[in-house]
Order: C-alpha cells, then structure tokens, then sequence
C-alpha cells in the first residue's frame, strides 16, 4: 500500500464511520474494514475503479467531488478522507470545506509540487517534471491547481481549520532523511488530519 495511505490508516479510530473521497479501487476502505472494523463508504468518478470497489465489497457511489457533497447531511461521518486528488479539483477549498461539514474530522494527502525533485527538473529541463508520483505530460495531466506544503498551510489558517497532525513522507532515502528538516524541499507528499 502507498506510504501516505499507512499514516492515514493509522490516525482513523477503530469502528468509525468513513467517507473516502475519490476511493479509487476501494484498498484503503478493504484494509480499514478489515483491520478496525471501519464503517467505510466510497465515492468515485472512474467506472473502472468502481467495478474494482464492488469486486471488494466496498460501498461505493459514482459521483464527481466538484458537485459537492451535497448529497450528505453535516457530522454524517467521524472522518471523511481524500487521498491525491486535492490538486485534481477545480475548487479545492471549497471540497476541504464540506469534507468538514460532513466529517467531523478530515484527512487530505497530496503530492508536493514543491519537492526539490520537481524544482530541479524545471529549473534544468525548463519542462514540466514526469515522476512516478506524477506520471502526465504538462498536456494531458489530471492536476490543474498545483500546491506546496507552504501553500496548504497557509490555506488552513485563513480559513480557520485546525491542524491535528501533519505529517511529510518521501519514498527516497534522502527525502526520508531531510523531510522533518525541509519539509516543503524534501517531502514527497503531504498528509494533513483536520478539523474546523
């Protein structure tokens, strides 16, 4: 399993209620369920994906984050969960927003455009930078709004949210080594668990 999908696997309570923003293939759902017997509900855009949750067993509902949450009433679940789809929104605040009128606690992973990876291959290239993390072209690439763990952070004190814990991962021996040091330069991707 991915190394931010761990950390928020650790920071959910056991038997809570969870809503997963852009579940995916529904594994972060199948392991909390299993593991602490997680009340889990799914919402997903990719038809492929959602086949995948059904496989599982996964309660999933196909809707599109950028229509809202509409659908949901407030505290209808303890935690409400959006893993690498925050930059694939077209208002991003806004989704954080409901995502704490629906949970009363939130937890969003993104990757960070700020990375020194990322700097290095722009500043050199004078190109867009590929990753495995990141894998599209400038073109054909599913992220329109681009953040640094700066940039979230100043985010969260304008709109008021509380910061329970943050915490920075990297894949890379030396990311892993200066991420608590620089976390905007070394940090791979950002983990933040929210409250209003």
């Amino acid at each position: 399993m991915r190394i931010d999908l761990d950390v928020i696997h650790d920071w959910i309570a056991p038997q809570s209620r969870v809503l997963d923003l852009g579940c995916g293939d529904g594994t972060l759902l199948e392991r909390l369920g299993r593991n602490k017997q997680v009340n889990g509900y799914g919402l997903e855009i990719d038809p492929e994906q959602i086949e995948r949750c059904v496989a599982r067993g996964i309660n999933v509902v196909e809707q599109n984050l950028d229509r809202g949450l509409g659908n949901f009433a407030d505290d209808s679940f303890d935690t409400v969960v959006m893993t690498q789809a925050l930059q694939t929104l077209h208002q991003p605040h806004l989704v954080v927003q409901e995502m704490l009128r629906v949970g009363r606690e939130c937890i969003i992973s993104f990757p960070n455009f700020g990375q020194w990876k990322a700097r290095w291959h722009l500043a050199v290239s004078g190109r867009m930078p590929v990753s495995d993390l990141l894998p599209y072209e400038w073109y054909d690439t599913p992220n329109i709004h681009f953040c640094t763990f700066r940039d979230f952070d100043l985010l969260c004190r304008e709109r008021g949210w509380t910061i329970l814990h943050r915490q920075v991962v990297s894949e890379t021996s030396l990311g892993a080594a200066l991420k608590d040091f620089l976390p905007n330069l070394f940090g791979e991707t950002a983990i933040y668990h929210l409250t209003r």
